[in-house]
């Protein structure tokens, strides 16, 4: 499913957001798909959901009201140092507390474009011997894959903009608006410059 440009960015956010990518009728809309997906799929079994932090939380929060079969929830942290936009050195801050072994597990992020975090992620939660892991996307950039990997479940195929909302962030900012939106280049060009010469 493609997304389309069509509403007005709200004035307070103007100056830093660029337009709306996908807007909050359009993300509801398609969860509701997605958990209607998931569910067929898993046919009435349990599952644990695994999500990533922190960006998927606002999704996984409207995902998981929509999933009716039974589930256990557990999350684990993954950060990315690395300079302004660009992808670093990946560590775990937090650890699965559910033991996964012989469980059905639904693995949920937010955003695959590299690649990087759920080819790390995967393979990971595959030693911890689950039934199966089917992995779930809010946002599928692939234009800036380098690993092969693919999600099971997209929300929605994305060009290669910067995006924010709905659990995305740049700098810890934006994740608290009701869209997807384009952050505007020189929100983060003055951040990377400024990390650069530090």
């Amino acid at each position: 499913m493609s997304a389309k440009l069509k509403t007005s960015v709200p004035p307070r956010w103007r100056k830093e957001v660029q337009s709306i990518l996908i807007t909050d009728e359009q993300l509801a809309r398609r969860v509701k798909i997605l958990a209607r997906e998931i569910e067929r799929d898993f046919r009435g079994r349990e599952m644990v959901v695994v999500s990533l932090l922190s960006g998927t939380v606002m999704f996984l929060a409207d995902l998981i009201r929509h999933l009716n079969l039974p589930l256990r929830l557990d999350f684990i942290g993954v950060s990315s140092y690395g300079l302004g936009t660009e992808s670093g050195e990946l560590v775990f801050t937090k650890e699965l507390r559910i033991d996964v072994r012989g469980r059905d597990v639904l693995l949920v992020d937010d955003i695959l474009d590299t690649g990087k975090t759920l080819s790390r992620v995967v393979p990971k939660l595959r030693l911890l011997k689950p039934r199966r892991i089917k992995t779930c996307v809010l946002l599928n950039k692939a234009a800036r894959r380098v690993e092969k990997i693919q999600a099971d479940y997209v929300g929605f195929e994305i060009p290669d903009h910067f995006v924010i909302g709905y659990g995305l962030d740049f700098a810890e900012r934006y994740r608290n608006l009701p869209f997807v939106g384009v952050l505007r280049p020189h929100i983060y060009k003055e951040v990377s410059q400024h990390v650069c010469k530090k």
